[in-house]
Order: structure tokens, then C-alpha cells, then sequence
């Protein structure tokens, strides 16, 4: 059977996590699908794919094997692009992926504009808290926010961000201002489980450093849940800066424990390295950057 067939049906397989979906995609009946998957793993010899009745995973050699097959399929699509004068034409599917929050106030706004500057791009944008595995999970670009562990992924710099305590004036007003991170433990906490993984918050300034063992009264993994709590008066919360730019600039929201502020934190654009960038992926690079670091900047670091 045609090996570059094969690497398409492997790879259709892992971006539609089906063998019926893949199949369907590429035009193919699924018992051909599934012939040409053996046919894959009896070649080289190893598992590429692990098959449960609920969910298919890659193993790791399925994982170096993907990476190196989508390489080698953008060659020969560009290949093919150039033979019919084609090349280097933004074209095609885009996936991006960004954290839930940022998805909603930062990169869906961009991602909207790149739309309509190139018709012949469709876009699909996934909102995760989580660290999405690209080669993996088909997706193309993604907006990361923290320190990046070393990868092969590329990466460039859009700016920063800081995780900051916030309540209301009310709140304040009633409950105190804390003026040290162990006041923390006389207030209503609003855990948001999305940047407040560990109750043991970690503190230092240019006089001390410690910890506190926080005890949300009220804890949600959704960021908005946790801001509408907090603008409500309930407590106090963590947030990243750009997710209450808008209430700082109002006053609904005002920030506390400034000087025990943990380092900025920086954002990054990143997709998977390859000698090859397909032209959607550098149109989307080229048109995002300026935009999406300015918008970093009117709701991060601008605030302070």
C-alpha cells in the first residue's frame, strides 16, 4: 500500500480521533482505513496507536512518527502547490489554540479579523486550560501563557502578564485592606482553579518571603465565575492581569498586596518546528503578532 497514503491516514485518524471520522474525511471506506493502519504499524514494525472501546492515544513512537509525517505531507503538498503556481497561497484549515479566558477577550477578536483578511482560511479556535499536546492534537498555533519547558516547539515573544489579588471597594470597605499576604487568612477567598492550582500561595518581596495556606470559601475553574464573585463583593480573588483590566479602569475591581506581586509572566506564541511552515500558519503569525501583543499591553502590564 502507498506510504505517503498511509501517513495521511494516520494522521487523519489522530486529528479526528475516529476511525469511521477518518475515513469519512479522506473518502475511504472504514475497513480501508483500518487495513491501511496495520498495514502502517506491520511496516515499521511498532505500535503507533493505542485502541480502547472509549478513546485512541498516540504511544510515543506514534507521536515522533506523526510530527515527522506532517512534515514530510506540507513538503509535498508544497511540492505539488508549486508544480500548478500555487505556492506560498494562504489556504486551508487553521486550528489555534488559547487558554478560556484569552480565547474570549484577546485571541477570538484576532482570530475574527484573520477570517476576514484571507476567505481562503477557515479557522477553528479551541479554548483550554490545559497544555495541549500540538503534534498530538492537530493544532497548528497556540497562545501559551508561563515559562515554556524546552520542546521543539517554536516560539515567539508577545509580552507578559501578572498574577494579581483583586477585590471590590465594598469588600474593602468592610472587611479590611490586607496589608501582609498572612492578613489573607481573615478574608473570603475566591479560588479560581485555573492559575490557583495549590491553596499554598508562595510570596516575596524586597523585605520578606513566605507562603499562606489560603481556604477558599468559594472555589470554580471558570475565571468569569470567579471576577463576577469578586466585582459582587464576595472576596477576594487571584486573576492575570489582562482578565480585570476592564474593572481596574472602572474601580469595580482594585488590586491588593501590590508589593508581594509574584514576577510577570510571558506569553507566547508557538507552533511545532519544521523546515516547512505552511503558508497559512505564516500568514496567521504575520497578521496576529502586532495585534495580539498590542492587546497584551492595553490589558496587562499597562495598568500598573
Amino acid at each position: 500500500m502507498d506510504r505517503i497514503l498511509q501517513m495521511e491516514v494516520f494522521a487523519a485518524i489522530n486529528d479526528s480521533r475516529s476511525f469511521v471520522q477518518a475515513a469519512h474525511r479522506l473518502r475511504m471506506s472504514p475497513p480501508a482505513v483500518t487495513r491501511a493502519m496495520n498495514a502502517l504499524e506491520e511496516r515499521l514494525g511498532v505500535q503507533l496507536l493505542t485502541r480502547s472501546t472509549r478513546q485512541l492515544s498516540l504511544t510515543d513512537a506514534g507521536i515522533r512518527f506523526l510530527e515527522a509525517s506532517r512534515r514530510l505531507l506540507l513538503e509535498i503538498e508544497d511540492a505539488e502547490k508549486q508544480a500548478v503556481g500555487e505556492v506560498g497561497v494562504a489556504q486551508g484549515h487553521l486550528t489555534i489554540s488559547a487558554s478560556v479566558t484569552f480565547s474570549r477577550m484577546i485571541a477570538a477578536p484576532v482570530a475574527r479579523a484573520f477570517i476576514a483578511a484571507h476567505p481562503k482560511i477557515t479557522v477553528s479556535l479551541i479554548s483550554l486550560d490545559r497544555v495541549a499536546n500540538l503534534v498530538e492534537e492537530g493544532i497548528d498555533v497556540a497562545i501559551r501563557i508561563g515559562k515554556l519547558p524546552d520542546s521543539n516547539l517554536m516560539a515567539k515573544r508577545l509580552g507578559e502578564v501578572r498574577r494579581m489579588f483583586v477585590a471590590s471597594p465594598d469588600y474593602l470597605q468592610r472587611r479590611g485592606l490586607p496589608v501582609e499576604p498572612a492578613d489573607l487568612k481573615l478574608h473570603s477567598i475566591i479560588g479560581f482553579t485555573g492559575i490557583m492550582v495549590s491553596h499554598d500561595w508562595h510570596y516575596k518581596s524586597d523585605k520578606t518571603r513566605g507562603h499562606v495556606l489560603l481556604h477558599p470559601r468559594f472555589e470554580v475553574n471558570d475565571a468569569s465565575t470567579a471576577l463576577a464573585a469578586a466585582v459582587a463583593g464576595e472576596g477576594i480573588t487571584m486573576a492575570l492581569s489582562y482578565m480585570v483590566a476592564d474593572q481596574l479602569r472602572t474601580g469595580e475591581l482594585v488590586p491588593v498586596l501590590l508589593e508581594f506581586l509574584p514576577p510577570p509572566e510571558p506569553v507566547h506564541l508557538v507552533y511545532p518546528q519544521s523546515k516547512l511552515i505552511a503558508p497559512k500558519v505564516r500568514t496567521f503569525l504575520d497578521f496576529s503578532f502586532d495585534r495580539l501583543k498590542t492587546s497584551i499591553e492595553k490589558t496587562g502590564l499597562a495598568i500598573f
